[in-house]
């Protein structure tokens, strides 16, 4: 699965501001930012970014995702730290 359609599957059931998807083989590393993450728990940010995956998930296609989730406000500090490359 290209990584720009892991991008646009996510902002599109998300309504994201911005994500960013590294990847190699079936491991994946998400940023996924949007103001929708400031009333949810961190768990709940969690289930709200693996939930459009579920399928990729289960049929292999996806094997071990990593996610961080921020707010638009707490992603413009931390993208100092986190470059998305």
């Amino acid at each position: 699965m290209e990584l720009s359609e892991i991008e646009t599957l996510l902002k599109e059931a998300l309504n994201l501001d911005e994500v960013y998807v590294r990847g190699e083989g079936s491991h994946y590393n998400i940023i996924a930012v949007s103001d929708a993450f400031n009333e949810m728990s961190r768990v709940k940010r969690q289930q709200a970014v693996y939930a459009p995956l579920a399928d990729k998930i289960a049929d292999g296609t996806m094997h071990a995702v990593n996610i961080k989730t921020f707010s638009v406000a707490d992603w413009a500090r931390e993208r100092q730290f986190n470059i998305p490359q």
